[in-house]
């Protein structure tokens, strides 16, 4: 969830997610004829996202400072570029000095904090030009208390017992919309997202909370955005499994991020991954891409770094987030080893020039190329099947191939602070492989002994 967490008793998390799914049950309608069109655009088939905060990017914190860098993240390999909310801030009930992101008060103007809807627009053409695509986040469940719509519209709003204006849980700096009784708001709203196709050209939405609004509204929105150009929707949700008919082709993997971070401590095993992802394959169709992450904003700001969360295991959640069936997330900073919190609030630049971030722009660097040059490791239904590799320490090391035609590639990853012998039990599993991290050549055997140092990793490709 969006904004303010750190607002949030722990306590409440179950809670918010029931209710979510619980307010879709009304309408949660499987589109049989819908579920059969493409979901996700062909050139996200093997594509990277990157989470950008504007704000906290560059000293300026405007998209201009932010364009600078566009050359940088091409070398980095990553794909979509997708820009947390660029809106105007509320200023009713704002949360700190600069507010949250997610509380917009005109959904077609740009915050002036980074810059002009022309500066903008000037962006994504460029960042067109150079192969990225971009995404907006888009905010559907709530408004600012001060966009327009309170004063002209507040029957598209839900309201107390008084005739309130109230907010989605505590989240008390945002104004709760009501799609229930609402045709003109689904109107307005699909209008507005229309306005960042026509207009500045972008390539889709990442939309927050998803869940929480009706399925059914998703579903008229994706059809008649496809109308303009053909998008890519990744929905801020898990528990919603109707979304991913077809309104969205991709959404969050929260459960197996939050598996990742009870392994760096010891608190959850191998075998509870591996039923996680038995258990979604049964949910989801293959070609729903499912975003892996080590960190996002939310993450980040309220839960803290990957090193508070993972410690030294880190590298190898990212190796891990890569290597599985999934969609892999950056999240800015990351690729120089961003080791701080950074306030949601407030300006708190991201920090470049950490002297120990090398590693992870050469690790990120050298896992996009990975991804690009192995199709068995593309994303979701596009890449190869996951299957375990057997050997003699199936609890202490995450061993397993992925596929597809004349590419296999084998992963080997210590999910232990300490240095484990690996022996490969399984003969089709014996052969020659090339170390795709190192660029050296090994051998496979019954007589082999693969040495994997405390929370490290093997990504090997057998060749043929």
């Amino acid at each position: 969830m969006s904004k303010i967490l750190n607002l949030l008793p722990l306590l409440l998390l179950p809670l918010m997610v029931f209710l979510a799914s619980c307010k879709n049950q009304t309408t949660k309608v499987v589109n049989t004829e819908a579920a059969k069109l493409t979901k996700n655009p062909d050139w996200a088939k093997d594509a990277v996202i990157y989470e950008v905060n504007t704000r906290q990017f560059t000293e300026e914190g405007t998209f201009n400072a932010f364009a600078q860098h566009l050359p940088r993240l091409k070398d980095l390999g990553v794909d979509i570029l997708w820009f947390m909310p660029i809106h105007p801030i509320g200023e009713e009930n704002r949360k700190g000095s600069l507010g949250s992101y997610y509380s917009i008060k005109d959904y077609t103007a740009v915050n002036p904090e980074f810059g002009t809807l022309e500066d903008f627009k000037a962006l994504v053409a460029q960042a067109h030009e150079m192969g990225f695509k971009v995404i907006l986040d888009w905010v559907a469940n709530h408004t600012a208390f001060d966009h327009e719509w309170a004063t002209t519209h507040p029957e598209w709003y839900n309201r107390n017992e008084n005739g309130d204006i109230v907010s989605p849980f505590d989240w008390t700096d945002v104004a709760d919309l009501d799609y229930d009784n609402n045709p003109e708001l689904w109107d307005a709203m699909i209008a507005e997202m229309k306005f960042w196709l026509k207009e500045a050209d972008i390539d889709g939405f990442r939309c927050d909370v998803a869940g929480m609004v009706p399925l059914a509204f998703w579903e008229r929105a994706r059809k008649e955005l496809d109308e303009v150009k053909p998008v890519f929707m990744l929905a801020e949700d898990e528990g919603v499994v109707a979304l991913t008919n077809y309104a969205f082709g991709a959404n969050y993997g929260w459960e197996v991020h939050h598996i990742f971070n009870k392994m760096a401590k010891g608190e959850n095993s191998i075998a509870d991954l591996w039923a996680y992802l038995k258990k979604t394959d049964s949910i989801f169709e293959p070609d729903v891409f499912r975003m892996t992450f080590t960190s996002n904003h939310d993450e980040n700001s309220w839960n803290g770094t990957v090193f508070e969360r993972m410690g030294d295991a880190a590298p190898a959640f990212a190796v891990l987030s890569y290597t599985i069936p999934g969609f892999p997330l950056i999240y800015n900073g990351q690729e120089a080893g961003l080791n701080k919190r950074l306030e949601f609030f407030e300006k708190d630049q991201i920090d470049w020039h950490n002297p120990e971030g090398e590693s992870f722009k050469q690790l990120y660097t050298k896992l996009n190329q990975i991804k690009k040059d192995n199709p068995a490791l593309w994303n979701a239904g596009h890449g190869g099947k996951m299957t375990k590799i057997s050997t003699n320490i199936p609890d202490k090391v995450m061993a397993f191939n992925r596929e597809l035609e004349n590419n296999r590639v084998a992963v080997y990853i210590n999910m232990t602070a300490e240095a484990q012998n690996v022996i490969v039990t399984n003969k089709p599993d014996y052969g020659t492989y090339m170390d795709l991290l190192s660029d050296n050549e090994l051998q496979i055997s019954s007589t082999t002994t693969l040495e994997i140092p405390a929370w490290s990793y093997l990504v090997l490709k057998a060749i043929q």
